[in-house]
């Protein structure tokens, strides 16, 4: 697909994609005005119904989960996509270039930083419905510590501690858990993704009931499909760095 034809569709669907926001935002109400009764109906009983004291955990795991499930699954299929687009379209590899990091500074600092922001997108995870934070959150700060290993390291450290087939199946196992989840409920004889679980003590870890499981079957899933779009584009930009020794040569 050549360039004008590319701008020939672009144009009018993102005039068109502007035209739909541009609607939608004019007929908001005003900033400050009445809430809505939804929301404040889940502001005065989410805790009490679901024992979380983070209720828009409540919300997107629990009142809406369904919801959730879908922006999982579109976040899933357009890594997948991405992936299989730029994997169709990449010319076989050669002999990567050399990008090991010569910093003493830059090594030692990102060393330090990589087990720190995991423990926190870790942190955020698990007390995503106790305090604000949640999977989505904590999925995004644990893919950053993958991407720091390529920033501190090399390219091919970042590879080898967090191999494709590995990253793959951690993708799929999140988007199946949350799916599995709401299939056990069903057979529990509840209706699908509704709370099947003790709810535990308001303030604890074992609290929510299959709220926890969500959160973490969302934290998976959104780490590594933002690890597998990291693979990606870092594949794409060493396919562009041009190795010393063609450097050399070609002068």
């Amino acid at each position: 697909m050549n360039r004008r034809l590319r701008l020939l569709l672009f144009v009018p669907a993102s005039i068109a994609l502007a035209g739909v926001l541009l609607w939608g935002l004019l007929g908001l109400p005003d900033f400050g005005s009445r809430p809505h009764a939804y929301a404040a109906y889940v502001l005065r009983h989410a805790v009490a119904q679901r024992h979380v004291t983070n209720i828009p955990s409540a919300v997107v795991f629990d009142y809406r989960g369904w919801d959730t499930l879908g922006e999982e699954l579109i976040l899933f299929t357009s890594v997948m996509g991405t992936a299989l687009l730029l994997r169709s379209s990449r010319d076989i590899a050669g002999e990567r270039p050399q990008d090991t990091v010569t910093s003493a500074t830059v090594r030692r600092t990102g060393a330090f930083l990589v087990p720190v922001t995991l423990l926190l997108g870790l942190w955020t995870i698990a007390y995503g419905y106790l305090t604000p934070g949640g999977g989505f959150q904590g999925g995004v700060i644990c893919a950053g510590a993958a991407l720091l290993i390529w920033i501190a390291a090399s390219y091919r450290d970042h590879r080898r501690l967090t191999p494709t087939a590995l990253v793959d199946a951690a993708e799929g196992t999140g988007a199946a858990a949350y799916i599995a989840v709401g299939l056990a409920a069903l057979a529990a004889g509840q209706a699908f993704l509704a709370g099947f679980l003790p709810l535990g003590t308001v303030g604890s870890l074992l609290s929510g009931g299959t709220i926890a499981l969500l959160n973490w079957a969302t934290g998976l899933e959104v780490a590594a499909a933002c690890v597998l779009m990291f693979h990606e584009f870092l594949e794409e930009y060493v396919d562009t760095v041009p190795h010393p020794q063609s450097s050399r040569e070609d002068m």
